[in-house]
């Protein structure tokens, strides 16, 4: 349990606010590669890390912007702030990456593919992000496929009570704010968060094309965290989040007489399109030991009940997942092999579209080779309740040949389950089988001292037995019956594949510091799989002044689009004042030169927008 404890430390410490002063420097660490705090130097896995002092510029900000600057990320969003927004990994479908927010899982149990709509969430109140790629089912199960993404909201950093205040407005009728407190005495660590945003929005529809409603979006969110240590030394804690939301939309109308949809403002019901949403996550946990043994137990319930009304009419969806959870780590021998093992099992419920239980087991050996190697070898076993068992496998290793320079590969393999809806609806089939994948990468790290790198990491995918939409096919309820029309979803033949190359960096100079971020994909279109830009790259410029004022000029640039989308670039600007007492001023601006560009086909982005904050810790 005490390697435990120093590891959690060195987590509280780089998520320690901006505005606090940096008294000494501790090795990034991974909380997702190997199940348990890591050193990124000991992982063979490509792990990105995002802290507080990372994202807290960006309060109103969606948060996949901000997540699209790191390497191998692409971002899509169906207009404004609060509407539909995905991100891919790898060039590959949403579904393929869970999204964890304080260890519960939130992707929608109802949807049809089930991922995380990640279009209003903000950067405000997440206080670290971390991106772990390559095939990951043999530790996190379905869905792993291309990575898992994991987020960690308010925790206390300190000894005592701390406060802190932020409010941001701007462009577009943009009002955001948020409080937080957070209080550590007597080995107990208590968090809370409240958030709350509202935007007048613009068109979801490109008003390029002759559309003008704004889409406005308005949300509320609460987070709390609390931990108490026993005398016993085993932690006991509860941690829990809640959101409501409502965000518009733009519709359009399907012409029967020419089989044409047309969308947006000119063709629909502007002013009636909007999804009402709410959503809560609780898990509760316990972590101890029996004599070598390091133990943790936990129970997460994550609900979504979502509306969407237009025209008049309302189309609901309610889902929960229920999981039960057990982690075991000890240490074998003197060497410092370490074995992570544990069980979990959790039901997945979609109103009007049953309910399906996926039961797993897992083990992992983290065995090190002399001072120089370190080698990760998982197993788990899957049994779902539809299909039956998958067996998952993942390899790799990372080696040290100095202190300076490290090379890592991975290789694995994963799957994903059949959602809910593409078993029981209406249009669902269950017969369907699950999706197999294979990945495979292999990487080099250079180092200059603590502030400089350079990174490379090529990486390669592959999935078959996919499901997809068949337009012709008969096989589900929809599609029998007097009014009954084909199209069904189904098992796709074939397989569909990604490769490319990820390359980020970042020199640092005294109080200057460059970052690159470049990803290339072979966007070839796969059968049903996402479509990806080729090329992405991101550049970045900040410089700290003796005025203790912060410049910083960011740069995105985004080419060989799919379905014939113009390439794009953008650059924003951020300036950041420190003032007395612990307070910041900060001034955004977003697309400075004003580039007309859609990350989804038909649908609008940002004008050129500013905006100025202040935040406060007391």
């Amino acid at each position: 349990m005490k390697r435990l404890s120093i590891l959690a430390t060195s987590v509280a410490a780089f998520a320690t606010p901006a505005l606090a002063q940096d008294s000494f420097v501790l090795p990034t660490i991974t909380l997702t590669a190997n199940r348990e705090a890591t050193e990124l130097s000991r992982s063979g896995s490509s792990v990105s890390v995002l802290t507080r002092g990372e994202l807290e510029d960006r309060a109103s900000q969606p948060l996949a912007d901000t997540l699209s600057r790191l390497p191998g990320i692409n971002w899509r969003q169906s207009g404004p702030l609060g509407t539909t927004g995905s991100i891919q990994l790898r060039g590959a479908p949403s579904q393929y990456l869970p999204v964890i927010i304080d260890g519960i899982d939130v992707s929608d149990p109802a949807a049809g593919q089930p991922y995380y709509d990640i279009g209003g969430l903000t950067s405000s109140g997440i206080n670290r992000v971390e991106l772990l790629r390559g095939a990951q089912s043999a530790l996190y199960g379905s869905r792993a496929v291309a990575g898992v993404l994991s987020l960690q909201t308010l925790r206390p950093t300190q000894d005592g009570l701390q406060q802190e205040f932020a409010i941001e407005a701007g462009s577009y009728g943009t009002l955001q704010a948020s409080y937080g407190v957070t209080l550590r005495r007597d080995n107990t660590d208590l968090a809370f968060q409240a958030s709350r945003i509202i935007t007048d929005g613009f068109s979801a529809s490109d008003e390029n094309d002759g559309n003008t409603e704004d889409d406005g979006y308005d949300a509320t969110r609460l987070t709390f965290y609390a931990a108490h240590e026993l005398q016993s030394g085993a932690t006991i804690g509860v941690n829990a989040f809640w959101e409501e939301s409502r965000a518009d939309f733009d519709d359009g109308f399907y012409d029967f007489a020419t089989g044409t949809y047309y969308f947006g403002d000119r063709y629909g019901t502007p002013g009636d399109d909007y999804t009402d949403k709410e959503s809560y996550g609780i898990r509760a946990f316990a972590n101890f030991s029996t004599g070598a043994i390091d133990h943790e137990v936990a129970a997460t319930r994550y609900q979504l009940d979502r509306s969407s009304w237009s025209n008049g009419y309302e189309t609901p969806f309610k889902g929960t997942r229920t999981k039960l959870s057990w982690q075991g780590a000890t240490d074998i021998g003197t060497q410092g092999t370490r074995a992570v093992f544990g069980a979990d099992t959790e039901k997945e419920e979609a109103k009007g579209n049953g309910d399906a239980r996926l039961t797993g087991v897992f083990g992992e050996l983290n065995i090190p080779v002399g001072e120089a190697i370190d080698i990760n070898a998982s197993l788990r076993h899957d049994d779902h309740s539809q299909f039956g068992g998958y067996t998952s496998g993942r390899l790799a290793a990372v080696y040290r040949a100095s202190e300076d320079l490290l090379f890592r590969a991975a290789i694995g393999n994963g799957f994903r389950a059949p959602s809910l809806y593409e078993l029981y609806s209406a249009y669902g089939n269950a017969d369907l089988k699950r999706e197999d994948s294979r990945t495979a990468e292999i990487g080099v790290e250079k180092l200059w001292g603590e502030e400089s790198y350079l990174r490379a990491t090529a990486f390669w995918m592959e999935a078959d037995n996919l499901i997809g939409w068949d337009q012709d096919s008969m096989s589900c309820a929809a599609a029998t019956g007097p009014f009954g029309l084909p199209g069904c979803y189904a098992q796709i033949d074939g397989s569909a594949s990604r490769s490319g190359l990820e390359v980020d960096g970042r020199y640092g100079l005294g109080n200057h510091a460059f970052t690159a971020a470049y990803t290339y994909t072979d966007n070839r279109q796969t059968s049903e799989w996402a479509k990806v830009p080729e090329h992405v790259l991101n550049l970045g410029f900040e410089t700290r002044f003796a005025t203790e004022t912060t410049a910083g000029i960011q740069l995105l640039h985004v080419a060989n689009r799919p379905d014939g989308l113009d390439d794009f670039t953008t650059v924003d600007l951020t300036l950041r004042q420190a003032l007395p007492r612990n307070v910041e001023a900060y001034l955004r601006l977003e697309n400075i030169l004003d580039e007309q560009y859609q990350l989804n086909d038909g649908y609008g982005t940002s004008d050129r927008a500013a905006y100025v904050g202040i935040r406060a810790a007391f």
